[in-house]
């Protein structure tokens, strides 16, 4: 965070294209600002590409303008019936939209809109921090207008809404969601008042879309600390209309003085565990993650004690049991990426798989590690099987540390058995069935280059799957390249 005088804003927008777009609104004779996420994330020093103007007057207009400004290198594309243009020309994205003020009916997310001033548009933005606006005018370059102080809730970290947070949440209930996903990315905490009303007004995200909302679950989902945001989300009353399923596992049931965990905070715990291994990942890969992390482990990770509610018994004996918890969770994943909009695709049976498995590395390592239980779980989990031992890994959470040190230590053999098999079965597979020594008892030779010659010919065939690495075909090619070599 930094603090950015007007003429140090100046400084940092001394760029071609806020050039252009001035010089564009100047000679329609209209007033453009700079709003929302780049100006935050100016103050933040966070990087970013998107730009969203607001012209008072039309946006559309100044688009068009500057698109003949940049040339054919720049891409219009205007949309008249939401009264926005947008242009892209190289890294930017350069979002236009008239100043305006909105009302909203009880039932829609969808507003009235009409023309309005800077201010007008400056009250409906969702929160103050994403109210900020920078002129761009060429008179007043870099004039910072801030009129509910939201550089000051910059520096505090605070989240609030710039007026009556309660109309705010009514007219949008998917700000309630952006409020939480803002706190949970930037760090920063909600204020009070504007908590309180997330929580008077949770009924209304009934009118929201389920893609909408996976969305911003998404953008959840990929912050540092999500266990952040569904905190939040669970104390709200937000989670129980969106996942239900998962706000039944804050409970601590206590039987005979004998309790379980509460399995809404372990589920948290893992999630973030998973996160910080994903970070670990992609910082020592010197390859990089350009796509960024795998959200759907995160997924996983989110529902791998799903079942536990369902499972749950009281056992005199032993205590409380949550047998097949994992088989129960896994049958429940499709209904619940159902009903949430979440995809039906791969990516649903991906986190269906991982919920099904994830206690299978943890039995293994339980008892002795064998080749032909690792083989198994290999096979199971095929290509998904590091994600899985991820997941299993971060699901250590005890408290006990000598327990905890002990499953870690048995999930490092796991791993190590894993690598071993991994490569035995990949030399199985990819080795000739003829070997070497069948080739010189068979032509009667000693080692020898034209050995070396037969056996890479196999190989070769193998590897580039010529023929399938079994001992009929392998044999007809051999006989064919002895033939070549006048051995038969």
């Amino acid at each position: 965070m930094r603090d950015l005088s007007d003429a140090q804003l100046a400084q940092l927008l001394d760029k071609d294209i806020f050039h252009l777009i001035s010089a564009s609104a100047d000679k329609l004779g209209l007033e453009c600002y700079v709003v929302g996420g780049y100006v935050r994330d100016l103050f933040l020093e966070r990087p970013s590409n998107d730009i969203d103007v607001v012209v008072v007057g039309s946006g559309i207009q100044v688009a068009s303008e500057l698109k003949k400004a940049l040339g054919k290198k720049a891409h219009l594309s205007v949309f008249r019936n939401f009264g926005t243009a947008q242009v892209k020309y190289h890294n930017h994205e350069v979002e236009f939209v008239g100043a305006r003020k909105e009302s909203y009916s009880h039932d829609s997310r969808k507003p009235v809109v009409e023309d309005g001033t800077l201010e007008d548009d400056q009250n409906r933005r969702d929160f103050t921090i994403n109210a900020l606006a920078v002129c761009l005018n060429k008179d007043r370059f870099g004039e910072l207008v801030d009129p509910f102080d939201g550089v000051g809730d910059l520096w505090d970290g605070i989240i609030r809404t710039p007026l009556d947070p309660d109309i705010t949440f009514d007219d949008d209930p998917l700000r309630m969601m952006r409020c939480i996903r803002f706190a949970t990315q930037l760090n920063f905490f909600i204020e009070d008042e504007t908590f309180d009303a997330i929580e008077r007004n949770a009924d209304r995200i009934g009118i929201v879309s389920g893609e909408r909302i996976v969305d911003e679950l998404n953008k959840i989902m990929l912050c540092r600390r999500p266990s952040k945001g569904f905190v939040d989300l669970q104390r709200s009353g937000l989670l129980q209309r969106i996942i239900p399923e998962l706000t039944a596992l804050d409970i601590v049931e206590t039987r005979n003085g004998r309790a379980h965990k509460n399995n809404f905070y372990h589920t948290l715990e893992v999630l973030d565990n998973v996160c910080k291994a994903q970070e670990k990942s992609i910082a020592s890969d010197g390859n990089g993650h350009d796509s960024g992390p795998n959200v759907w482990l995160r997924w996983a990770a989110l529902f791998h004690d799903i079942g536990k509610t369902k499972s749950k018994r009281w056992d005199p004996a032993i205590g409380w049991t949550f047998h097949n918890h994992n088989i129960i969770g896994a049958k429940m994943i499709p209904g619940i990426f159902r009903r949430m909009k979440l995809p039906m695709d791969a990516k649903m049976k991906y986190v269906q798989k991982l919920v099904n498995l994830h206690m299978r590395p943890i039995a293994i390592a339980d008892d002795e590690v064998t080749d032909s239980a690792v083989r198994r779980l290999m096979n199971d989990a095929g290509d998904d099987i590091d994600d899985l031992m991820t997941l299993c890994e971060a699901d250590i959470t005890s408290k006990n540390e000598v327990r905890k040190k002990r499953f870690l230590e048995n999930f490092r053999v796991v791993r190590e058995k894993l690598t071993d098999l991994k490569e035995k079965d990949y030399k199985r597979l990819l080795q000739p069935c003829i070997d070497g020594n069948e080739i010189m008892e068979m032509f009667h030779l000693k080692p020898s280059p034209v050995v070396g010659q037969l056996k890479q010919t196999l190989k070769d065939a193998v590897l580039d799957n010529k023929v399938p690495n079994e001992r009929e075909p392998l044999m007809n090619l051999l006989m064919a390249k002895a033939k070549e070599c006048g051995l038969v």
